[in-house]
């Protein structure tokens, strides 16, 4: 039996951050964000502390900070940016 495929979505405020980083940076990111949808606890995933039940996906100096939704198979993505703003 296949794993169970979750469906991506964006907060709009992801998407736009997503869609202000340069075409390079979207680029490498996309094949990540992708991925989630397969395996949405990957092993370099790790919980933010203290933002209850958000991950968080290092791909180079940017982060995917993401909720995943079990029970409707959903990957929320709630951040995306670069390590020096995407906390804050």
């Amino acid at each position: 039996m296949a794993a169970a495929r979750y469906r991506i979505e964006f907060a709009p405020s992801a998407r736009r951050a997503f869609l202000s980083l340069d075409k390079a940076a979207q680029k490498r990111l996309r094949p990540h964000i992708e991925s989630l949808a397969g395996d949405p606890r990957p092993a370099g995933a790790k919980a933010l502390t203290g933002r209850r039940g958000q991950l968080r996906l290092r791909v180079g100096d940017y982060r995917i900070v993401y909720v995943i939704e079990d029970e409707v198979l959903l990957i929320l993505v709630v951040r995306v940016g670069h390590r020096k703003d995407v906390y804050r």
